[in-house]
């Protein structure tokens, strides 16, 4: 007696999963290798916006989806009684020039629009924001009150006990029944791209380290291409590297270690912090670098969520949203970017 079959449990699947469950569906999780065994699994967490300008419907469905997640993490944790560890508490970005700052300024006006004075982007002096503060070449920083963060890992357990309490199980085999989604990450487009005989999307490999510094309830900061996140349980995070390619896919090795030293370069309140877990992971990405929704190439009648790379954390609320109306509904709000032909 299954409504929905949502084919991965990795945070698109899962929130999937717990929209259609709240809408009354019956719902079934399958992953063989249990919840956020994948990517999904990393320890970052930072779920940043877009820069607010040249809009289009990619980062106007960004902008939603964070706008949604403070909402959507409470109901989940009030349901299932486990914190995925959010908070929207802004990010810092240090600027580097004179040219920089101008453009900074600039998006801060446009901001102010775009941001529907749901959150802000300021330029602030960098004197002003106390020892958190990154060192900043210009002595100014960019602060956005939008971005926010969570525990990767946390996020995926607490979606697994709030479906609980609602009566889903996340299993590691099933027959298909009811509507059928697949969210199955990397997997799933490689599938593709061997259908189709060309790339449909691929793996990037990233690696991520975990701190033991506890910065408190402070913004994430953004420097040197490097995220680094205060999670709530007195730990920080910091990463991660982009790597196409690559020989084994979970190992670590120089590349984190050049990222850890560019960090204590970077906040340099960090130098001496414990390193307390290394990881590595493969984010899947379409083609399109946009989320792939929509009606699935090679299966007729059922679904596709996949290719949330960098960004699936931030856009899993709006996600689960558009494709539980999709799929319980029939009613597509799907930006045009994201349906899988931008990808074939």
């Amino acid at each position: 007696m299954v409504d929905v079959t949502v084919r991965g449990a990795g945070i698109f699947g899962l929130s999937i999963a717990w929209t259609c469950a709240r809408r009354g569906a019956r719902v079934r999780v399958v992953d063989p290798f249990g919840p956020g065994a994948g990517s999904s699994g990393g320890l970052v967490g930072a779920l940043t916006p877009h820069v607010p300008e040249n809009w289009n419907a990619k980062k106007a469905f960004q902008f939603e989806s964070l706008i949604m997640a403070e909402s959507f993490w409470q109901q989940v944790e009030e349901t299932g009684g486990v914190s995925a560890g959010y908070g929207r508490l802004g990010r810092l970005q240090p600027i580097a020039d004179a040219r920089a700052l101008g453009l900074a300024r600039a998006r801060a006006e446009t901001a102010a629009t775009l941001w529907q004075g749901k959150a802000d982007w300021r330029v602030v002096a960098a004197e002003d924001l106390g020892a958190w503060s990154p060192p900043s070449p210009t002595g100014y920083i960019i602060l956005d009150t939008l971005s926010a963060r969570m525990h990767p890992r946390r996020a995926c357990a607490a979606l697994v006990a709030a479906l609980t309490v609602m009566g889903v199980e996340v299993v590691a085999e099933a027959p298909d029944a009811g509507h059928i989604i697949h969210a199955t990450g990397l997997a799933g487009l490689q599938e593709l791209s061997q259908h189709f005989g060309k790339t449909v999307g691929n793996g990037v490999k990233g690696q991520a380290a975990l701190l033991r510094f506890d910065a408190g309830c402070v913004p994430q900061i953004f420097a040197d291409a490097i995220h680094f996140v205060p999670h709530a349980d007195g730990s920080l995070a910091i990463g991660s590297t982009s790597e196409r390619d690559y020989d084994d896919p979970q190992s670590t090795d120089d590349a984190l270690d050049t990222v850890i030293e560019r960090a204590m370069q970077a906040v340099p309140l960090l130098h001496g912090a414990e390193v307390i877990e290394r990881w590595a992971g493969v984010r899947p990405r379409s083609k399109s670098r946009a989320p792939m929704l929509g009606a699935h190439p090679l299966y007729p009648g059922q679904f596709i969520a996949n290719g949330g790379f960098k960004i699936g954390f931030g856009m899993a609320p709006k996600v689960a949203e558009v494709m539980a109306h999709l799929v319980l509904d029939g009613k597509d709000a799907i930006p045009e970017d994201f349906r899988p032909e931008a990808s074939l």
